[in-house]
């Protein structure tokens, strides 16, 4: 599982090198659900109701024309360059063989998560520190690459941290944000595998994704379209039809004997 999580991390971020674009990362990780449905199927011969795949169809679909949506926004204000020849779309491919590689293997790591819990215990700390400790002898392959990025984290703009009065560059004041929030969303996530289905955890990271890329438009005040709703009508019926919440609402309303017996 190790090694499965440095290869995602490493491949995610390398593949953006290849001639990829941000907004195409991104539709191609909102992929994820689609990836672990098939798997499962695949390797733990799983089985699901029509409820389940068509609600899993609505919010990769949901998902996918907001991105999309969003990514023409982006690439709108940038200019292409002319230098587009066989070289060039050579890059590009490959970088797209590294975003499948990097879905698939993400969703069997997911996978594989799950069943190393049912076979040896639910121990989410357990697996957090491990997970992110011992890839870290591996960042020494990386050594140049981040020694490059700390001497441009260094030349950024000098940032005041409100509070302390301290004065520092403002990507290293990101950079802590971003770990302090990072280690929020994966310890609860490490959590959330020890409690759920790998499907259903995909499932809350896709929302999650989700709810970013919402909150990123209006914070940002790109215009919300028509599109928008749109994919934000799939998601949210198809986080409806997964829970089958009207299902679970009808129980408990008409049977509150038998759930009490069985809780």
């Amino acid at each position: 599982m190790v090694t499965m999580f440095f290869t995602v991390s490493v491949v995610n971020n390398y593949a953006l090198n290849l001639n990829i674009a941000m907004p195409l990362h991104m539709i191609f990780r909102s992929g994820s659900l689609i990836a672990n449905m098939i798997l499962g199927i695949i390797i733990l011969k799983k089985r699901y109701s029509i409820f389940k795949y068509t609600s899993i169809a609505l919010v990769s679909v949901g998902i996918f024309i907001c991105t999309f949506m969003s990514a023409k926004q982006v690439t709108s204000e940038s200019s292409s360059s002319e230098n587009d020849g066989f070289q060039a779309f050579a890059w590009w491919l490959l970088g797209i063989g590294a975003l499948t590689f990097a879905l698939l293997m993400s969703a069997r790591m997911g996978i594989f998560q799950e069943t190393l819990y049912k076979q040896f215990g639910k121990h989410s700390k357990e697996a957090l520190f491990y997970n992110h400790a011992l890839p870290l002898p591996g960042f020494i392959f990386l050594a140049s690459d981040i020694y490059d990025h700390a001497v441009l984290f260094n030349k950024s703009e000098l940032y005041q941290v409100p509070g302390i009065g301290v004065t520092v560059p403002i990507m290293w004041f990101y950079l802590l944000m971003n770990v302090i929030t990072q280690y929020v969303c994966i310890r609860g996530v490490f959590i959330l595998t020890t409690e759920c289905a790998s499907l259903t955890v995909t499932l809350v990271v896709t929302l999650r994704k989700f709810v970013s890329l919402i909150f990123s438009i209006l914070y940002f005040r790109n215009p919300f379209t028509l599109w928008h709703w749109l994919g934000t009508l799939f998601v949210f019926l198809g986080t409806l039809m997964y829970t089958e919440v009207w299902n679970n609402l009808g129980t408990s309303k008409g049977q509150p004997q038998k759930e009490d017996k069985k809780n």
